[in-house]
């Protein structure tokens, strides 16, 4: 068994892994899971730069990580950095800081490579469970970007897109830094035209409808899954493959572009970081189910973040 550290770094937070794999078998026992909201994509949308407080956030984050690595006595280190830092002009400058304190370059990996760690991440798992019928479509909502991905065993086809819940909400729902509460109809539509278009160009190359289950990563899935359940906290034991209805996805993404952000924040389920771009990400989640006609979708807790340490392996 080799003990591994995986690190995923998107627009809106910092995950780590630590874990025990086996090269044989590539099987993981999981040690440590930790994630940070650090925001790493704020303005990039608009600025095409990296902001010096998100990325003093971002490296606050990693010296922390930095400990927990070396508690545990990881001796491999996969550090896997996504949409934002792609986007970046001064990315260089991002990749400096994470070698200082982690001794590793952060790998600014492409969106199809982004795709076949999170189709390998979540799909592990599901081949024990049978009445989950194949091709899988793996759909992961980050911050400044989704990935679309169908497969069975394999990946056949992967297409990655910048619509995010970050950017999204940057892009439509902020004006003057201040976050429309709640937003008007207008500008909620102008979201809904980018993620069609966005789907569209999704359906050149990845045939999303005729898959036989829709398995949904990241954030904002999950904490839509939270609420759905009524949890007061999250629970990720909870969470992880449990089945939102469309019906559900439909209620929840109406009540949230409904509230105001006191209203999102008294949420038990919901994290600090996610209370002003959950509502953007609730819509594309929706948009994904319509499109597709899937009558529910299967949340994975695992996805990119376990796909990486099974690289490792």
């Amino acid at each position: 068994m080799t003990r591994v550290a995986a690190i995923d770094c998107g627009t809106n937070s910092i995950r780590l892994l630590v874990a025990d794999a086996d090269p044989a078998t590539g099987e993981l026992v999981e040690l440590d899971r930790r994630m940070e909201i650090v925001r790493l994509g704020q303005g990039v949308d608009r600025t095409g730069r990296l902001a010096p407080e998100a990325l003093e956030r971002t490296f606050a984050a990693c010296r922390r990580y930095a400990e927990v690595i070396e508690e545990h006595g990881a001796r491999k280190i996969r550090f896997v950095a996504t949409s934002a830092s792609r986007d970046a002009e001064n990315r260089d400058e991002f990749v400096r800081g994470v070698r200082e304190i982690l001794g590793v370059d952060p790998e600014v990996i492409s969106g199809d490579q982004e795709a076949e760690f999170s189709f390998t991440g979540a799909t592990r798992e599901l081949a024990d469970h049978d009445h989950l019928a194949k091709p899988y479509l793996v759909v992961d909502i980050g911050g400044g970007s989704t990935e679309f991905v169908v497969g069975d065993d394999h990946v056949r086809a992967a297409r990655s897109v910048d619509i995010g819940c970050v950017r999204m909400t940057e892009r439509h729902l902020v004006r003057d830094g201040v976050v429309a509460d709640p937003p008007s109809a207008g500008r909620i539509d102008a979201i809904r035209a980018d993620i069609e278009a966005a789907l569209d160009l999704v359906e050149k190359s990845v045939p999303l409808a005729g898959t036989a289950t829709l398995v949904g990563l990241a954030g904002t899935v999950t904490t839509v899954a939270a609420i759905a359940q009524g949890l007061d906290a999250y629970d990720s034991e909870a969470i992880h493959h449990s089945r939102i209805s469309f019906d559900q996805v439909q209620e929840i993404t109406s009540r949230l572009l409904a509230s105001t952000h006191a209203e999102r924040a008294a949420i038990g389920a919901m994290h600090p970081g996610r209370v002003d771009v959950i509502a953007a990400g609730a819509l594309i989640l929706l948009a994904v189910m319509k499109r597709t006609g899937a009558e529910e979708v299967v949340v994975s807790e695992h996805d990119i973040l376990d796909g990486i340490g099974w690289s490792i392996a």
